[in-house]
């Protein structure tokens, strides 16, 4: 079975096409980030004028890297949400114009599903596993039950650890995507301890006994601490990566807190001899973050697995490999599912049941 993959759920332009053998014939990627840089952060209208102009081109070239043709294909997946509607619809239209003209199946894929499935382009996970999902707009603790089947465990009271990654980075007077640069600066530190003790940071929730996140406090604690450091819109080279070494690391630990509850809470619930946990989503890129939660896996005995980097951030290989594990499922989508700029995960079962 092979499928075209078509992702337009924000500033990337994504297109693939995945055999079923997990072999990617294709991987294309088109970044904004030049485009959006300027004004510090994505534009919904640029990001949608940028699919449209763009996403043509990229489909021709996927289809010449794969050596195929749209004949050669057993369907066609697009994110259908959620997303900045008007890029998830640029996306979606292509993806039902190219299965109604070329009689194909067609699948709407929930991009947050596309992320928690993309692990098992790697590997062959079995269901049921732990998600750690931490991106720019979300961060979830979730049991990926079987395909369309997801149980929330816990989510963020307010924003989300991406989100908190790049104000941390603005405040910090760092350039646009916040994020990565503000992990570029932490490796600039020649002394964590001694960071961590000149710029503490509070661990969020850390004696809450739920299952729960929250960034907001977190924050406004780079805030302050900022505004004490920086003179005349200057801040020195040590301070800034002292700063942003010290923030990384509390985030660090806050994933592993709350994963840590949330394993125990598997494990009780979960009688599988291999328990695994996944970490998906953009912030899955971030080296520090990934190493405190290799730890803890080992420690309460789970398996660790997180995409290779160029399929943490959005792509086509996520929503091409989800679109064949539902078409697999016998599960397609009517060509009038519309774009949703909000899906959640857990009311997939629900639809499947209707």
């Amino acid at each position: 079975m092979v499928v075209l993959g078509i992702e337009t759920s924000c500033d990337e332009t994504g297109v693939a096409i995945i055999r079923d053998d997990r072999t990617v014939l294709s991987h294309m990627l088109l970044s904004q980030i030049k485009d959006h840089t300027v004004f510090g952060g994505v534009v919904p209208e640029i990001a949608a004028r940028s699919h449209l102009t763009h996403l043509d081109t990229l489909i021709k070239a996927a289809l010449e890297q794969a050596h195929v043709k749209f004949e050669d294909l057993d369907g066609v997946a697009a994110t259908a949400g959620p997303g900045l509607i008007g890029g998830v619809m640029v996306g979606l239209m292509e993806a039902k114009a190219i299965a109604l003209v070329h009689d194909l199946p067609f699948v709407g894929v929930n991009h947050l599903e596309a992320h928690l499935l993309s692990p098992r382009l790697m590997k062959d996970i079995a269901f049921p596993y732990l998600v750690l999902l931490v991106s720019g707009g979300h961060t979830q603790l979730l049991v990926a039950e079987d395909i369309g089947q997801y149980r929330l465990l816990a989510t963020t009271r307010d924003d989300a650890v991406g989100e908190c990654f790049d104000k941390a980075a603005k405040i910090l007077g760092l350039p646009y995507p916040g994020g990565p640069n503000l992990e570029r600066a932490a490796l600039q530190c020649k002394d964590l301890a001694a960071a961590q003790k000149k710029f503490p940071f509070g661990i969020p929730l850390e004696h809450a006994p739920e299952i729960e996140f929250s960034f907001s406090g977190l924050k406004t604690s780079v805030r302050n601490t900022a505004d004490r450091v920086i003179k005349d819109g200057q801040i020195h080279q040590e301070d800034l990566s002292g700063i942003a070494a010290s923030f990384q690391s509390t985030l660090a630990k806050t994933m592993s807190l709350q994963t840590r509850k949330a394993m125990k809470l598997f494990t009780a619930t979960y009688k599988t001899p291999t328990p695994a946990l996944i970490v998906c989503g953009g912030v899955a890129a971030n080296a520090t973050i990934r190493q405190e939660l290799e730890q803890i896996s080992a420690a309460q005995g789970f398996s660790f697995l997180a995409p290779p980097l160029e399929y943490c951030t959005d792509n086509g290989a996520m929503v091409a490999w989800a679109g064949l594990e539902l078409l697999k499922a016998g599960k397609t989508s009517p060509l009038n599912i519309p774009a949703r700029p909000r899906w959640p995960l857990e009311t997939l079962k629900d639809q499947a049941a209707a």
